[in-house]
Protein backbone atom coordinates (compact mmCIF):
# COMPACT_ATOMS: atom_id res chain seq x y z
CA UNK A 1 0.00 0.00 0.00
CA UNK A 2 1.22 3.49 -0.88
CA UNK A 3 0.68 6.30 1.61
CA UNK A 4 0.28 9.68 -0.03
CA UNK A 5 0.97 12.64 2.27
CA UNK A 6 -1.25 15.53 1.22
CA UNK A 7 0.40 18.91 1.74
CA UNK A 8 -2.89 20.73 1.14
CA UNK A 9 -2.62 20.79 -2.65
CA UNK A 10 -5.33 19.90 -5.16
CA UNK A 11 -2.82 18.00 -7.33
CA UNK A 12 -2.60 15.36 -4.59
CA UNK A 13 -5.73 13.64 -5.86
CA UNK A 14 -4.42 13.66 -9.44
CA UNK A 15 -1.48 11.65 -8.11
CA UNK A 16 -3.77 9.34 -6.15
CA UNK A 17 -5.89 8.72 -9.25
CA UNK A 18 -2.83 8.04 -11.42
CA UNK A 19 -1.42 5.50 -8.94
CA UNK A 20 -4.85 3.92 -8.63
CA UNK A 21 -5.12 3.56 -12.41
CA UNK A 22 -1.83 1.66 -12.28
CA UNK A 23 -3.35 -0.76 -9.78
CA UNK A 24 -1.80 0.61 -6.60
CA UNK A 25 -3.67 0.64 -3.33
CA UNK A 26 -3.53 4.23 -2.00
CA UNK A 27 -4.28 5.86 1.33
CA UNK A 28 -4.19 9.67 1.49
CA UNK A 29 -3.53 11.55 4.73
CA UNK A 30 -3.18 15.28 5.32
CA UNK A 31 0.28 16.24 6.56
CA UNK A 32 -1.08 17.03 10.03
CA UNK A 33 -3.56 14.15 10.36
CA UNK A 34 -1.17 11.53 11.70
CA UNK A 35 2.18 11.20 13.41
CA UNK A 36 5.28 9.60 11.97
CA UNK A 37 4.73 6.72 14.39
CA UNK A 38 1.19 6.21 13.07
CA UNK A 39 2.51 6.37 9.52
CA UNK A 40 5.14 3.72 10.28
CA UNK A 41 2.50 1.50 11.90
CA UNK A 42 0.60 1.44 8.59
CA UNK A 43 3.63 -0.37 7.09
CA UNK A 44 3.38 1.27 3.66
CA UNK A 45 5.38 -0.20 0.80
CA UNK A 46 6.06 3.34 -0.45
CA UNK A 47 5.45 6.93 0.63
CA UNK A 48 4.64 9.77 -1.76
CA UNK A 49 4.87 13.35 -0.53
CA UNK A 50 2.67 15.71 -2.50
CA UNK A 51 3.08 19.25 -3.76
CA UNK A 52 1.86 22.07 -1.58
CA UNK A 53 2.20 25.74 -0.77
CA UNK A 54 5.13 27.24 1.07
CA UNK A 55 8.45 25.60 1.76
CA UNK A 56 9.50 22.27 3.33
CA UNK A 57 9.10 23.65 6.85
CA UNK A 58 5.37 24.02 6.06
CA UNK A 59 5.06 20.32 5.17
CA UNK A 60 3.73 18.95 8.47
CA UNK A 61 5.18 15.49 9.08
CA UNK A 62 6.88 15.36 5.67
CA UNK A 63 10.42 16.20 6.82
CA UNK A 64 10.32 13.97 9.89
CA UNK A 65 8.82 11.09 7.91
CA UNK A 66 11.72 11.30 5.46
CA UNK A 67 14.28 11.45 8.26
CA UNK A 68 12.82 8.55 10.23
CA UNK A 69 11.50 6.27 7.49
CA UNK A 70 13.46 7.12 4.34
CA UNK A 71 16.20 4.61 5.09
CA UNK A 72 13.73 1.69 4.91
CA UNK A 73 10.71 2.84 2.87
CA UNK A 74 11.09 4.25 -0.67
CA UNK A 75 9.89 7.86 -0.82
CA UNK A 76 8.89 9.90 -3.87
CA UNK A 77 8.50 13.64 -3.54
CA UNK A 78 6.63 15.79 -6.06
CA UNK A 79 7.32 19.55 -6.10
CA UNK A 80 7.23 20.50 -2.39
CA UNK A 81 7.70 16.82 -1.56
CA UNK A 82 10.91 16.76 -3.59
CA UNK A 83 12.10 19.90 -1.81
CA UNK A 84 11.41 18.15 1.50
CA UNK A 85 13.63 15.25 0.48
CA UNK A 86 16.40 17.71 -0.39
CA UNK A 87 16.08 19.55 2.92
CA UNK A 88 15.79 16.45 5.10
Amino acid sequence: MIVLIDNYDSFTYNLAQAFGMLGAQIQVFRNDALTVEQLAALEPSHIVISPGPGDPDDGGISLEAIRQLGHRIPILGVCLGHQCIGQA
